[in-house]
């Protein structure tokens, strides 16, 4: 059985407090940190091969050491708007372990130079923006926020600000467009943030949970860090597991536990004794994967290797009876509804697309209609100014390759499960 690293503290009473973070180990990493020069942090987490958790999967390090050293202003933003479906890891950290998060965005920003650091949080997080609020606030009066931090002669200032729901906005430059007070829209890049961020100046962007692990790796060492997981995914993982499945829930594991495993030992397998039919493994915009590749390590480069992502962990079960048309129906509805406009592929080719699934479910098909749909999503895949547009594909396009036989019964007289 795994021993959680970065969920070890949640079960906790009041873990959310400073109190419990410091009594059970908290900001020592800090201290060991800024006894440490920037380079020497940078190097190590470039060794650890931590990898960003927000879905990328880009090196940590390799995104720290782009931070120019010579810039008069430098930024960090913590991105809290999780807004993928089916993902709820970041909201189990800021709720119930708040000032992991923060040691770890403490430590980035002073391997980098950053005077600020930025959390941008989902505005119906409610009790998260609290949490975040009570952690900064007793983080500044316990010395580890502020001036001169722990005598290091470091100073760093954190403010949270409140989106407003755009799932958009989990985009990096869509986000900092709207820390600035703009309409939260995807830049162009390049260049990326770590050049020109927050208000032209160099802003590292960083996901929750990949923060998270960053104390971890201070504290027992970048080779004790590639000793969990596989050679080229290391670290552990926070997988959200949802849909038909006895335990619902956030399950700490190493990256390459088997997919199966996390279904059927952990999340207590499919209820009723039915079969797996087919699985979202990363997150709503990833491809399905289908109980003939079950057994795949949940890894970047296994699930890669079998046409599927990652993305951020967040699985989620569907049995033999679920409707994958209508599966396809629901994420290009998510995907039409929250695309931000910018790109006429993604405002309009997911419109079309939501269209032409909704008159299949309804019965109204039409021989040819999933050629037009592998039409539409060649026209929007690549063609956007951010990944959303390839994100809203994924998940038509593999049902149409998975599950052809489905759209092909669904032709004469819809969707029985819809009615």
């Amino acid at each position: 059985m795994f021993e959680p690293i970065l969920l070890r503290r949640v079960d906790l009473p009041r873990s959310e407090t400073i109190e419990v973070y410091l009594a059970n180990g908290g900001y020592q990493a800090l201290r060991q940190a800024l006894a440490m020069s920037p380079d020497d942090l940078v190097a190590m987490v470039k060794r650890s091969k931590l990898r960003g958790r927000g879905g990328a999967g880009f090196p940590t390090g390799l995104k720290w050491s782009f931070m120019p050293r010579d810039a008069e202003h430098k930024y960090l933003a913590v991105n809290t708007d999780e807004g993928e479906p089916g993902t709820f890891k970041d909201r189990k950290l800021i709720e119930e372990d708040p000032h992991q998060v923060i040691e770890g965005a403490i430590i980035a920003a002073y391997a980098v130079g950053a005077e600020h650091a930025f959390v941008y949080i989902r505005g119906e997080f409610f009790l998260g923006v609290k949490r975040w609020n009570k952690a900064i606030n007793d983080a500044y009066a316990h010395g580890f926020l502020g001036k001169d931090i722990m005598g290091s002669g470091f100073d760093l200032d954190m403010t949270v600000h409140r989106g407003a729901g755009a799932y958009i906005c989990g985009e990096e430059t869509a986000m900092l467009n709207s820390l600035e007070g703009r309409r939260g829209e995807p830049r162009i890049k390049p260049p990326y943030p770590a050049q020109v961020g927050y208000h032209q100046e160099p802003t590292l962007v960083h996901n929750v949970e990949t923060l998270a692990n960053v104390p971890h790796i201070v504290l027992n060492g970048d080779e004790w860090y590639r000793g969990v997981g596989t050679e080229n995914s290391t670290g552990p993982k926070i997988f959200c597991v949802s849909g038909h499945v006895y335990r619902r829930g956030v399950y700490e594991l190493p990256l390459g536990t088997p997919l199966s495993t996390i279904i059927h030992d952990y999340a207590g397998g499919i209820p009723g004794g039915k079969q797996l039919k087919a699985v979202i493994p990363g997150g709503a915009s990833t491809p399905f994967v289908t109980a003939k590749n079950v057994d795949v390590p949940m890894d970047f480069e296994s699930l890669a290797a079998i046409g599927s992502a990652l993305g951020t962990g967040a699985i989620v079960v569907m049995d033999e009876d679920t409707c994958m048309v209508d599966v396809a129906l629901r994420a290009a509805r998510f995907f039409a509804h929250e695309s931000c406009g910018k790109c006429t592929p993604c405002r309009v080719g997911g419109r079309r697309i939501l269209d032409l699934l909704q008159r299949i479910v309804d019965g109204a098909g039409a021989p040819g209609d999933t050629e037009r749909l592998y039409s539409l999503c060649d026209g929007i895949a690549g063609h956007t100014f951010c990944p959303m547009g390839d994100a809203m594909v994924a998940p038509i396009r593999s049902s149409l390759d998975l599950f052809a036989d489905e759209y092909q019964r669904h032709l004469p007289g819809g969707c029985a499960a819809a009615h």
